[in-house]
């Protein structure tokens, strides 16, 4: 067992895990953070992602003692309690999502994505979106959701 401690949605864990954790495994069992989704255990889809001191990773290759004294931000940690980001709300209004599983990974892509270009293209969150798999929706509503986020946060889409 190893000892880490890591902040977690603004909240300070130190917790014993086994070497091989992963860390969507850590959030999910050890900090009933179940917004994190496993998909595929490969890094394929993409249902897995959270930001590791601010950037998108993929939580189901990332080991949780790589995570040792980094900031982790869950889906369940994006906005204050009882608000939604601009970028959930985008998804509820513009029917980005259907049977959800996606929605958390694609969500904290798109959010990496606004944070490291708030002018994005529709080509741009495309390919921003790429290691994020729906098989629901067909990525057209996504793409609309987070444009229109976008724009709320005082972030024109370029043509």
């Amino acid at each position: 067992m190893t000892k880490i401690t890591l902040t977690v949605n603004g909240t300070r864990y130190t917790r014993d895990v086994e070497s091989r954790t992963l860390l969507v495994h850590f959030l999910r069992e050890q900090l009933n953070l179940t917004g994190t989704h496993i998909g595929c255990d490969t890094s394929q889809c993409g249902a897995c992602v959270v930001h590791l001191n601010g950037v998108s990773v993929k939580s189901c290759t990332t080991l949780a003692v790589q995570c040792d004294g980094a900031e982790v931000t869950t889906i369940e940690g994006l906005a204050p309690e009882g608000t939604l980001h601009p970028l959930q709300e985008a998804f509820w209004e513009l029917h980005g999502l259907q049977c959800g599983y996606c929605t958390p990974g694609m969500i904290m892509s798109a959010a990496d994505l606004l944070a490291k270009n708030p002018h994005p293209t529709p080509s741009e969150i495309r390919h921003g979106l790429e290691g994020n798999l729906c098989r629901c929706t067909g990525y057209e509503n996504i793409v609309r959701a987070v444009s229109s986020a976008a724009e709320k946060m005082g972030s024109p889409v370029i043509p």
